[in-house]
């Protein structure tokens, strides 16, 4: 046999390898997972997974967990708080990826939300902290790894808002991010900001105040329609919160219950529940009658005739990679679902959004156990 033979049959080898490779790498592939909603989800250790008031997101094949780690405290207005990340291949395999923030002043921690920006290649991550309870301001820190460290680069975002609470981002198809958020100044007035490109500040471009007294918000985009997501102010909410939904055809708005509804809503009490809108009594959209924007009005959920469907506050909307469709799905924290008591331990809530052809959210269902599936490159 030949030398030459012998290298160009090592040749060939070293090329059907390498094709192999790279078509097992880049070929998307269609992977399975099953949600439960009455366990807790545990990392490669078999620890239980502290991540709460935080988002799931998807860079680069990878899903990372972001949220609050509570340890052993019980308190989830505590100084000391951390944040927390969590990676997984497949969303069943979880890697502890350790604390995220870098030497972070004195203060109470809430809400951790991390986006990747293309142009800059960093990734931001926004979050909630209060010096001094309830003196609300957005923090900016960012990172070359989604797992951090993020080094803050200012501790207080320049708002609209004079004492911003709870708060979350979103990343346009265009590249252009935003801030939704509520200010405690105004009663918990419910808003979006957009960024600068480098999503390290506000442009000082706001949109309609379309609640009050809510919080937990998140915003979306699903085709041309923008969603926003928020619940009413609760301590802890271990009843869960009612998820009243807000649509536009711009992320700044003017933001409207026309389309939509209360998804979280309990049916037999869907009759009877009531909206407050400029101190008035009127139908809310989850009695089936929308509600067109007013100049200086507002939504607000009645305390008094609140029945929450699941027992479950929203923090995040996922948006999973699945070929031309994408499955959305709502994460939400199960405060007090715990059988040993540990606030780190209690669960989440993870239900897929269902929608009407013309794009309204039917309401949340109450599910154990389910499958999703999604499109991966891995």
């Amino acid at each position: 046999m030949s030398a030459r033979f012998l290298c160009l049959a090592g040749i060939l080898v070293c090329l059907l390898i390498a094709f192999t490779f790279f078509y097992n790498r880049q070929t998307p592939k269609a992977q399975t997972f099953t949600v439960s909603n009455t366990e807790p989800r545990r990392d490669v250790t078999g620890q239980i997974i502290d991540a709460h008031r935080g988002c799931l997101q998807f860079f680069n094949g990878t899903f990372y967990l972001y949220g609050t780690a509570f340890g052993t405290n019980q308190d989830g207005a505590a100084k000391g708080l951390s944040f927390a990340v969590y990676r997984s291949p497949d969303l069943q395999k979880w890697t502890y990826g350790g604390t995220l923030l870098k030497d972070p002043p004195e203060g109470v921690y809430a809400r951790a939300y991390v986006v990747f920006n293309p142009a800059t290649q960093k990734y931001v991550m926004w979050y909630s902290w209060f010096p001094k309870l309830w003196n609300g301001q957005a923090g900016v820190a960012v990172s070359d790894s989604p797992t951090g460290p993020f080094v803050i680069v200012t501790q207080k975002a320049h708002l609209h808002g004079k004492r911003p609470g709870d708060g979350s981002l979103f990343v346009d198809d265009d590249g252009t991010a935003y801030y939704i958020y509520t200010d405690i100044d105004q009663g918990y007035a419910l808003q979006v900001e957009q960024l600068t490109p480098d999503f390290l500040d506000s442009m000082g471009i706001s949109g309609n105040i379309m609640a009050k007294g809510v919080e937990a918000p998140v915003l979306f985009r699903r085709n041309s329609i923008y969603y926003v997501l928020c619940g009413p102010l609760c301590p802890d909410c271990p009843e869960g919160s009612e998820v009243p939904v807000f649509t536009s055809l711009s992320p700044l708005g003017p933001f409207s219950t026309k389309l939509s509804m209360n998804i979280n809503r309990s049916v037999e009490n869907a009759a009877t529940n009531k909206a407050t809108t400029n101190g008035m009594i009127t139908n809310s959209p989850g009695n089936g009658l929308p509600m067109e924007p007013v100049e200086g009005s507002w939504y607000t959920i009645n305390p008094a005739t609140s029945h929450p469907n699941i027992p479950a506050q929203g923090t995040w909307v996922t948006k999973l990679p699945a070929g031309d469709n994408s499955a959305y799905i709502w994460i939400a924290d199960l405060w007090g679902s715990t059988p040993d008591g540990i606030k780190g331990h209690d669960f989440q809530y993870w239900c897929p959004l269902q929608f009407t052809d013309d794009g309204q959210i039917l309401p949340l269902k109450k599910i154990v156990r389910w499958n999703v599936s999604f499109i991966s490159t891995e």
